[in-house]
């Protein structure tokens, strides 16, 4: 008998759940498509151009940005710490949509999510009940599915959480995007819109 670390006893826990529920099976492969965030987001985008056109031009080219950034550090962080994919190393995994690329930290999924939903937590606080819910059942299902640890999600998380919350503190602070308001009217409105 081998012994197990506590992430592979909770990677199991909660892989180990696979392929015993349709539904459950269905939903996080579904939340393991990237493609079907596309619509949320166009809605979510259309809402924040009717609001503030100017905030979402800006907004959303920095937010494009932060997650392609995010990205590309999980894929270089992947290179350097090289850890396997639990799939690849542990034979009784469930896969639910093959194993994926060969490393494993950090969970670009995680990562990226995290990202955006800093950057929106930051500029726009009531945004986090909807935010977080969602990246958490995203990192979740990453180890449902078979392809990461639970520490290569919680990575993720720390690591897009951190980058996307600076640049949207920065951003935050920078008059061109978010000008002082002139006058109490203005004031209240802005309060009501965000």
């Amino acid at each position: 008998m081998t012994s197990m670390g506590l992430d592979e006893i909770v990677f199991r826990g909660i892989n180990g759940m696979a392929g015993r529920s349709s539904v459950l099976d269905w939903i996080g492969i579904e939340l393991a498509k990237p493609g079907n965030l596309l619509y949320p987001i166009l809605l979510a985008a259309a809402y924040w151009a009717w609001v503030n056109w100017r905030e979402c031009l800006i907004g959303g080219a920095m937010l494009a940005a932060v997650v392609g950034a995010t990205d590309a550090l999980g894929t270089q962080l992947k290179g350097l710490v090289q850890r396997p994919r639990p799939c690849m190393t542990l034979a009784d995994a469930h896969q639910l949509l093959g194993c994926g690329g060969a490393f494993s930290f950090p969970s670009n999924h995680a990562a990226n999510t995290a990202a955006a939903a800093a950057f929106f937590q930051v500029l726009y606080p009531k945004s986090g009940w909807i935010a977080w819910p969602l990246v958490a059942a995203i990192g979740i299902s990453r180890v449902y599915i078979g392809a990461h640890y639970l520490t290569d999600v919680v990575g993720g998380w720390i690591i897009g959480g951190v980058i996307g919350g600076s640049v949207a503190w920065f951003l935050s602070q920078r008059s061109w995007f978010r000008p002082a308001m002139g006058s109490a009217a203005e004031e209240t409105q802005a309060r009501t819109v965000t």
